[in-house]
């Protein structure tokens, strides 16, 4: 029994093992015909075989015991979801869904490829930003770093998406969403 996904992981990161249990999960495996197929002695498949064996991925019938592979990937962990100070906001339920998507914990696991998916990500980091206040660009970069070390493309879209405008180093925010309060009287 795999307690330790990482040992799965070491486990059929060896190429024979790894093609020893893709044949597996195709039927029966052949010793002789694994080792045919991929020039390799027949002795090292068949350690390899017991090796899977005394970890219980191979069966006594020589098939894939996908039961076990299931409970060994149902120990490697799982991503954090979104902080709810990501969530938390003038989002709806469709666009919360969406930022818990590409953030775990406070970090942007990645930048995402979608125009609409991006801008949304863009605009949730617009709130790191006070409208009317100037950044120097180290600041800027400071605080998108603390989302995602792609700091620079990100910093990149906001000044394309109309987010941040940029002049002579400094940026100052004149997009995303802005709170909806009271309008002061004139």
């Amino acid at each position: 029994m795999i307690e330790d996904p990482a040992d799965l992981i070491r486990l059929v990161a060896d190429p024979v093992r790894l093609a020893l249990l893709g044949r597996a999960a195709e039927g029966t495996l052949s010793i002789d015909e694994v080792a045919d197929s991929f020039g390799v002695p027949k002795r090292k498949v068949a350690e390899a075989v017991g090796r899977l064996r005394a970890v219980g991925l191979i069966a006594d019938d020589k098939t894939l015991d996908v039961e076990v592979l299931q409970q060994a990937a149902a120990r490697l962990p799982t991503p954090e979801g979104a902080a709810s100070v990501i969530v938390d906001g003038p989002w709806s339920d469709g666009e919360k869904k969406i930022l818990s998507r590409f953030f775990s914990g406070t970090r942007l696991t990645e930048i995402p490829t979608s125009t609409k998916k991006r801008q949304l990500v863009l605009e949730r980091l617009a709130q790191e930003f006070e409208p009317g206040l100037r950044y120097q660009e180290r600041d800027v970069n400071f605080t998108l770093q603390l989302f995602h070390e792609d700091y620079v493309s990100l910093r990149r879209y906001m000044v394309e998406e109309d987010i941040l405008t940029r002049a002579e180093g400094v940026y100052w925010r004149t997009g995303g969403r802005f709170p909806s309060g009271p309008s002061h009287p004139s």
